[in-house]
């Protein structure tokens, strides 16, 4: 199991894909001047508050004001606004709490315009970004994430991640933590530290109190809007996030990101600096490592399985719809219901992915294939968790309803990732789309694996568009022959010229259709 990361950075935006086992996973684009990120603070000025919502909405400087709900104060918010508060007007001369006093914790059921005020200054944290047509989501109770821990002011409570499940190590961890923590600071310790030396929790400790320092510092002379503290760019989020034992290389094309990341791997992971690798290729990053292949494969509306079977994706304002289809899938047992929870299983893994890879959020609907065995419905919905078990997005999967269809929530914090997977139709010049073109011979391919398959024709003759048959019979190694090598049968390609580029069709040795 080995993870890469590939990095395209362009003078427009920086593109980062993480790859598992060589399949895409993850998605993140990121542009030059983007803002708002999750887990940037700022200090913010209210503007309004609603208290028909029980909630405020505050300026951070986002065209539209940012929404602040009172659940998302936290409870120790006396105490980090009386920090925030003292630290602008000069009262506060550390960035050490050791001293402040740590209020009581606001009531679950209060009220917020009890506790906060319009104009008022508050240090608030980006919990969602920027979607569609509203503002930010914030949360007043910051929090500064590291490799290993995460720092949590105005808090003795040291909390340790439910996947560590050995007893011994989470008592461990606690001690060692509480032994080493500043005072009246509170720690959650991530999975990661599982098994990690003293030392390098200590490290980690220390860089989160740093930065803890650094927005106090940027406190003391901020103005309304100002950024307080920065999160790190998405590919080193990612690396924070996920860099482990399994991670086999990370291909960078920018110079000056490629130093970036080496100082930073060799920072967190030394034994790791040699997997960044720059590169320098003429044909670009994405195009040599095959990703922009799987992007247009994984970010239309149709999205082909390996099996012959396929998914339709349809996005409404309030939800996702899935639809699961068999297509030309062989059937593999004489059992219908054995056939279905075969392709559903199938379907259940690749949308796992495509929901990470695509970031959808809200509320997704799927309708799988029918299955009439409650425990057929029940292993779909089983291994479908298990599948989701990697998505650190919040999720929620309902078990099918009497309609046959699976419901599940899926936690929205950055806007769905959207790619055009569609190309201007070479026929009418741009009033109309067709399917990417680049997509047409892994269908035809999968076409052609299904009448190999069914084996009724002695010879089988595949009619083209000329520029699709000049493609597929181009160079030496060309992909004609490979289809001899694979399937020890000859297909004859006649390219028609009466045929759209993207039309087709599979005849036997009589002219009849297959």
């Amino acid at each position: 199991m080995s993870y890469e990361l590939v990095i395209n950075s362009t003078p427009d935006e920086v593109v980062t894909a993480l790859l598992h086992e060589n399949k895409l996973i993850e998605l993140h684009k990121e542009g030059i001047d983007d803002r708002f990120n999750v887990g940037d603070v700022y200090l913010g000025k209210v503007k309004k508050i609603v208290p028909s919502l029980n909630a405020a909405f505050v300026d951070v400087g986002y065209e539209k004001d940012a929404f602040l709900h009172y659940l998302d104060l936290g409870p120790q918010f006396r105490s980090m606004n009386k920090y925030v508060q003292a630290s602008i007007k000069g009262k506060q001369t550390t960035h050490k709490l050791g001293y402040n006093k740590i209020e009581a914790d606001i009531a679950k059921d209060g009220k917020i315009k009890d506790h906060i005020s319009s104009n008022q200054l508050l240090a608030v944290q980006v919990t969602k970004e920027p979607i569609s047509s509203k503002g930010p989501r914030l949360s007043a109770e910051v929090t500064i994430p590291g490799r290993y821990l995460v720092l949590v002011p105005f808090s003795d409570k040291i909390s340790v991640s439910q996947k560590i499940k050995d007893a011994k190590e989470r008592d461990r961890l606690v001690r060692l933590i509480n032994s080493i923590k500043p005072r009246k600071f509170g720690v959650i310790i991530r999975t990661v530290a599982q098994n990690k030396k003293v030392a390098e929790l200590d490290q980690d400790l220390r860089d989160l109190e740093q930065k803890w320092a650094k927005m106090y510092g940027e406190m003391k002379s901020a103005s309304p809007r100002k950024k307080l503290l920065g999160e790190m760019n998405r590919a080193t989020t990612v690396l924070r996030d996920e860099l482990n034992k399994e991670f086999s290389s990370i291909h960078v094309d920018d110079e000056s990101l490629f130093t970036d990341l080496k100082d930073y791997v060799k920072t967190i992971a030394p034994e790791k600096e040699d997997i960044v690798k720059f590169y320098n290729g003429k044909v670009s990053l994405f195009e040599n490592r095959g990703i922009h292949k799987q992007i247009k494969a994984t970010f239309g509306r149709k999205v082909n399985l390996k099996s012959g079977a396929y998914l339709i994706i349809d996005h409404t304002e309030a939800m996702h719809v899935i639809d699961v289809n068999s297509g030309n899938r062989k059937a593999t047992n004489t059992d219908q219901e054995l056939n279905a929870l075969d392709t559903n299983l199938e379907a259940a893994e690749e949308i796992a992915r495509l929901l990470r890879l695509r970031d959808m959020g809200g509320i997704i609907a799927i309708d799988f294939i029918d299955m009439y065995d409650r425990a057929n419905n029940k292993k779909l919905v089983e291994n479908f968790k298990q599948f989701m078990k990697e998505d650190k997005a919040k999720h929620n999967i309902q078990a099918p309803s009497r309609f046959g269809v699976v419901e599940l929530t899926r936690q929205r914090v950055r806007p769905e990732t959207e790619i055009k997977t569609t190309e201007t139709c070479p026929t009418c010049f741009g009033k109309g789309e067709v399917q990417a073109s680049i997509l047409i011979i892994d269908e035809i391919e999968s076409v052609l694996n299904a009448v190999l398959i069914e084996g009724k024709a002695k010879s089988i003759n595949l009619n083209v568009h000329p520029f699709v048959e000049a493609f597929l019979k181009k160079g030496i190694k060309n992909i004609q022959r490979s289809w001899f090598l694979k399937h020890k049968k000859w297909v004859n390609i006649n390219p028609i010229t009466d045929y759209g580029i993207l039309e087709y069709q599979f005849l036997d040795e009589n002219g009849k259709v297959l």
